[in-house]
């Protein structure tokens, strides 16, 4: 259990991390240290709500997967068991949902073109890997559980 934590751990470092801290971190540059500077708004404190919100999300899916898959959020280290309890049974993305939350409060709260860009290119690329990667290595690995699965609970939503 605590070598699955710490493959978690490392997995949410690697791919969330890089995915919605990193690369928004290097995008944005010296626009943190003046956001930061200036006094908080509405538009800020409802920008890391929202950010907040998509953390929590992924933060779920990811025990999720430890407790229910017995594996992680990574390709690398796939869950042994389907995941359908919890937030997987309103939608079969989730965590991507989630990250998606973290990168729009993020453009909210820096109001920076750049990273809105950013944010739409992440749900491009998301999109293209569910469809042409994670699904069909989902109905190779549980098959018709897959499918029932996929039947009942959308893509997103």
């Amino acid at each position: 259990m605590i070598s699955l934590f710490f493959r978690n751990l490392l997995f949410t470092i690697l791919q969330p991390g890089v995915v919605a801290a990193l690369l928004p971190y290097l995008i944005l540059g010296n626009r943190i240290t003046q956001a930061l500077g200036e006094p908080f708004n509405l538009r800020h404190f409802a920008a890391l709500a929202v950010f907040v919100f998509g953390f929590i999300i992924m933060l779920v899916c990811i025990g999720s997967f430890a407790i229910y898959g017995r594996g992680t959020l990574s390709p690398a280290d796939p869950t042994k068991k389907l995941v359908v309890q919890g937030l997987y049974r309103y939608s079969r993305n989730p965590m991507y949902v989630g990250i998606m939350l973290m990168l729009i409060g993020e453009g909210f709260f820096f109001g920076s073109g750049v990273l809105w860009a950013y944010t739409l290119i992440i749900f491009i690329l998301f999109n293209i890997f569910i469809r042409y990667f994670e699904e069909p290595r989902l109905m190779r690995d549980f098959g018709a559980e897959y499918t029932h699965y996929r039947q009942r609970v959308g893509m997103w939503l």
